[in-house]
């Protein structure tokens, strides 16, 4: 019997195979791709036939499919695909699985043939039957070829439920394992793209990618990173892999500083291979840290609309000729949108204004290095900081329509205090925001206030006791 080769199409003498046949039974998800048009891969998108439910044991053609199972089922582990042996003292009959191992695209159709050596009792073809994963198939899947072969046709192949392969074994009567296969389904991978990379010490780089625009090939697929200098030198290939995630790759040392490197993603599996553009880039471009540490919120005093951020540069910038700037963003408790602040230059605390009063802040801070040995591009910016929480005092001013205590009789009223902080707060928010906090900010405000009102005194003519300068007319 001719066997089709990994395209799926078979000789014109070939046993024919009803197209409702399918491999995998009803219950199981589909795991074909929709076609992708214009596709790297030529011709694999052409194998993909619509999916047709498969038959139960025993189910002729065209008839309802049994119900689904549970989603319980659907997540057991599946064992690693092992070939099939002779039972132990069985010797005497052995068989073989033709093709072995075979590796199909999805959408293609196999036929096999199982074929057993010697004349043991029991072990004929009409004796035998086919598993898949330990699960028996239906007799309408199988033929008799002659007495020592039973062939199986298989068509519109899904991908396999485990990328070490599908177990495809050959039985006798009495259940024993006479021979077994690995039957491989799935597609050839696609080319990976969205490259990044990063240094943190200006020694090391690690990189990730996206593996494909829809990722799943059904097949273990191995990524490789690949670098080397652009003008010169042999290409190197990235060991140490999954450091940041399931497809990333850290280079830890023997970097060079001052060139630029070209690095690209080569991805290979039983179908083919595919590579990544190929991403050029200088280590001192890509510096970034690690968060700032150490973030402290806190209360300004009574303020009730103002907290304080400060923070530790990252311990990178002590190590070597770093620059930085910093983000804070900030949010409510019971709100996702946060609220950034972008011009908090190089400076490691802030306050920030115009808050809520009596509410709870969750603030982040981020760094970003640049001007690294003279570089032009600005760094990569970190992670966010863990978020840092503190809510703002409550009002004491009343509502509307509240009661305010009135003050006693001979206590001085409270309204010239009231309008001094509002000017003051106002003054803040105007001057301060952000700002470097080494000198004392009411001072400085109490200092301008003093030389405005100075400035008004001359203008209008005041004099220091308080008295009205006249204009004296010539002596007599």
């Amino acid at each position: 019997m001719a066997v089709p080769g990994a395209r799926g199409s078979g000789d014109a003498g070939s046993w024919q195979v009803p197209a409702e046949v399918a491999l995998l039974p009803a219950w199981l998800p589909s795991t074909r791709r929709p076609h992708r048009p214009g596709g790297s891969h030529s011709g694999s998108a052409g194998q993909r036939a619509p999916q047709v439910p498969a038959e139960e044991e025993g189910t002729p053609g065209g008839a309802s499919a049994p119900p689904p199972r549970p989603a319980a089922a659907l997540s057991s582990p599946l064992l690693l695909c092992v070939l099939g042996a002779p039972r132990a003292g069985s010797g005497a009959h052995t068989a073989v699985i033709s093709p072995q191992d075979p590796t199909l695209l999805i959408g293609s159709s196999l036929q096999a043939t199982c074929s057993v050596h010697g004349d043991p009792p029991g072990a004929t073809a009409e004796g035998l039957y086919w598993t898949l994963n330990g699960r028996r198939l239906a007799p309408e899947l199988s033929r008799v070829l002659n007495a020592s072969t039973l062939a199986l046709a298989l068509a519109n192949l899904n991908g396999s439920r485990q990328q070490s392969g599908d177990n495809l074994v050959c039985h006798a009567r009495d259940g024993s394992i006479l021979a077994g296969s690995c039957l491989y389904v799935g597609l050839p991978p696609e080319k990976p793209f969205n490259i990044s990379c990063w240094s943190k010490n200006m020694k090391d780089l690690t990189c990730r990618w996206t593996p494909g625009a829809h990722g799943e090939t059904f097949l273990h697929t191995n990524y490789s990173l690949k670098y080397k200098l652009r003008w010169y030198g042999q290409d190197n290939t990235c060991e140490e892999y999954h450091t940041v995630g399931p497809h990333s790759c850290h280079i830890p040392k023997d970097l060079a500083l001052f060139t630029p490197y070209e690095i690209w993603v080569e991805a290979t599996n039983r179908l083919g291979s595919a590579r990544s553009d190929v991403l050029t880039l200088d280590i001192l471009d890509v510096v970034t840290t690690d968060p700032p540490p150490d973030v402290h919120v806190s209360r300004v005093g009574g303020l009730e609309d103002q907290l304080s951020v400060r923070w530790v540069s990252p311990p990178a910038l002590k190590d070597f000729l770093f620059q930085a700037k910093y983000q804070i963003r900030y949010r409510v408790e019971d709100s996702v949108d946060w609220k950034v602040v972008d011009d908090v230059s190089n400076q490691t605390s802030c306050r920030l204004a115009g808050l809520k009063p009596g509410t709870v802040y969750f603030v982040q801070v981020r760094c970003n290095p640049f001007g690294i040995y003279g570089s032009k591009k600005a760094g990569i910016w970190s992670e966010w900081s863990h978020p840092t929480a503190a809510s703002t005092p409550r009002s004491e001013r009343p509502g509307p329509g509240g009661g305010a205590c009135e003050p006693r009789g001979g206590e001085p009223s409270s309204g010239p205090v009231r309008r001094e902080l509002k000017q003051f707060l106002g003054w803040l928010k105007k001057h301060a925001y952000c700002s470097n906090l080494s000198f004392r900010l009411y001072d400085q405000w109490r200092a301008w206030m003093q030389k405005t009102h100075k400035t008004r005194n001359q203008d209008e003519g005041i004099l220091p006791s308080g008295r009205r300068g006249t204009t004296r007319g010539p002596a007599r």
